[in-house]
């Protein structure tokens, strides 16, 4: 396990759009992205989506069926996103990164790095210190993972994103191998002291990775901020 260290600030700032969703559908969601990621082009300005989800597991392009554990009422979804099984439920900040990586010159190990490093710096607002994994990728506090990744290149733009927990209900993640790891432990904001709402902690989050990514996020009309 490795600390991240800060990267260099990208050049060329942008601006995109930043859309607070709400309680979504998964699959709506990963529609809408998948959509959006088709239908635009050189012109189309980049969205960040914030979201929380009802509950369900998620099987990304390569994950293998028997990292679940159990069976339950919660549905499992098989994605297009990388990685293998992990849990969405109410109380998990899912930030979706709609960019054109192609035109920021990012690469996908260094995207993959920017957005750890967002959550890393949200957690050192509060001195908590939180660590990546290169051969795991996520947030890591400890041992315990307190954030996942997963991402889609597509025409040379990514979607899917990042899910940090902040005061959700963890049980789900004991019928999975979290992210394909047996015995992998979950960590939350809240059971680290961080006592913020979703929203609260969205705001932050996204001063972060403004910051690391090197984009701002003028005000817009919130009449775009439904999923469809």
């Amino acid at each position: 396990m490795t600390t991240a260290k800060p990267l260099p600030h990208p050049a060329n700032p942008a601006t995109w759009k930043v859309r607070r969703l709400g309680l979504q559908d998964y699959e709506t969601t990963w529609r809408a992205m998948q959509d959006f990621t088709a239908q635009r082009d050189a012109a189309t300005t980049d969205e960040l989506w914030f979201v929380e989800h009802p509950a369900v597991f998620t099987l990304g392009l390569n994950g293998r069926p028997e990292h679940v554990l159990a069976s339950s009422e919660i549905p499992v979804i098989k994605v297009d996103r990388g990685g293998q099984i992990t849990y969405h439920g109410p109380g998990q900040l899912v930030t979706y990164v709609l960019l054109n990586v192609a035109s920021r010159h990012l690469g996908v190990r260094e995207l993959v790095q920017r957005l750890e490093q967002a959550v890393i710096d949200l957690l050192g607002e509060f001195n908590v210190v939180a660590t990546a994994r290169r051969e795991a990728p996520g947030v890591y506090v400890g041992q315990r993972k307190v954030a996942a990744l997963g991402l889609r290149i597509r025409k040379g733009c990514s979607y899917h994103g990042l899910a940090l927990n902040v005061a959700m209900d963890l049980s789900p993640f004991s019928l999975i191998n979290p992210c394909g790891y047996r015995g992998m432990e979950v960590t939350q904001l809240r059971d680290l002291g961080i006592d913020l709402s979703v929203a609260a902690v969205s705001e932050r989050l996204e001063s972060h990775l403004n910051e690391v990514l090197g984009y701002t996020s003028p005000h817009f009309s919130p009449d775009g901020d439904r999923v469809t």
